[in-house]
């Protein structure tokens, strides 16, 4: 499953990532030399998506490691966490590395944390190809699905989680068509995801966020399959504002829900979604578009950047450790309790 253009190259003494908020118009690069510029980068959406700001965030502690400080190496730590609240491998990847530091004298640490960072790179992109294969097979031939903002390559080391489920179903002849919300405000679907799936050659077609209800009360779609950003431990799933809507709809009208993500994104720690913390991002992303006002001078607005979906309404979680279905505690318990940590 090739990805169709390098988002992330690791050069040893920067992390350089391709802008996607220019995406599709045009192909720029951010060098990021420093922890802190990682954390920028995250954080003013130069790259998004839960196991890409993980990967990220690993490679910014690499940075930080440079310094050769175990102090410098936590501060850089703290500030990639709270670059961005919800996703939680973020979290995870800074501990990971944490962990991978530990007992390491400090002029032997841009060597291990470097090894370290690239390992839990391919531990990424191993787990997108496991889910790739199982999510596939929950789908019958020439599936017709609906996808919510973007859970592609973009959004991984480079394969994907929801979009890479899809790229393999297509392969396998169980999509015939992909439906694809353009996810305002900051429409990761139109740019992005319609982006992934016209290079893999995959038939599909935009639609508004609110047009989902209208098209699954007059077609016929067979499953709805988005990513997460964190999965609490029974099971609710927080994803990109328009989920939980979306969600509605499909049981609404019969139509299995499946979210995609590593164990990396569930969250035993957290026992609910109400315990998730929400970023709220500026109003201005909602009241303009690429820096042009859609709405009165004066306006005011909000911006909750993502909603949680009740652990009810979804019909199964697929992991590279397996599925679960039902979604419950318990189910995600017994998945946790086998589940492969990422290599460091």
């Amino acid at each position: 499953m090739p990805r169709p253009i390098p988002h992330i190259v690791w050069k040893k003494d920067r992390l350089r990532l391709l802008d996607q908020r220019l995406l599709p118009r045009r192909i720029v690069y951010v060098d990021c030399r420093t922890a802190s510029e990682v954390a920028r980068a995250i954080k003013d959406m130069v790259l998004r998506g839960a196991p890409l700001i993980g990967c990220s965030a690993a490679f910014g502690m690499a940075l930080a490691a440079r310094r050769r400080s175990a102090r410098a190496l936590e501060e850089a730590g703290r500030l990639l966490v709270k670059s961005r609240p919800t996703a939680v491998n973020l979290a995870h990847a800074v501990g990971a590395m944490r962990s991978a530091a530990e007992t390491v004298e400090p002029a032997r640490l841009p060597a291990v944390l470097a090894r370290a960072a690239e390992g839990y790179y391919r531990w990424d992109l191993e787990s997108n190809r496991r889910m790739a294969g199982l999510g596939a097979r929950l789908l019958r031939k020439c599936s017709r699905v609906v996808t919510h903002c973007n859970a592609g390559a973009l959004a991984t080391s480079g394969i994907g989680t929801a979009l890479g489920v899809v790229a393999e179903a297509f392969r396998q002849g169980r999509i015939s068509h992909v439906y694809a919300d353009e996810t305002r405000p900051y429409l990761q679907g139109s740019r992005l995801t319609l982006w992934e799936l016209m290079q893999e050659g995959i038939p599909c077609t935009l639609i508004t966020d609110s047009m989902a209800a209208h098209l699954m009360k007059i077609s016929r779609f067979d499953a709805v399959i988005v990513g997460a950003d964190r999965i609490a431990a029974n099971g609710d799933v927080c994803n990109k504002i328009g989920t939980y809507g979306l969600a509605i709809v499909a049981r609404h009208h019969g139509v299995p829900f499946y979210a995609v993500a590593p164990t990396t994104t569930i969250d035993p720690g957290t026992p609910d979604g109400s315990r998730i913390p929400i970023e709220e991002r500026s109003p201005a992303e909602v009241l303009e578009i690429s820096g042009i006002p859609i709405a009165p001078r004066g306006a005011r607005a909000r911006h909750f950047a993502f909603d949680v979906t009740p652990a009810r309404l979804v019909t199964a979680i697929v992991t590279e450790g397996g599925i679960v279905r039902p979604v419950c505690a318990s189910g995600i318990k017994r998945l946790l309790a086998a589940r492969p940590c990422p290599k460091t």
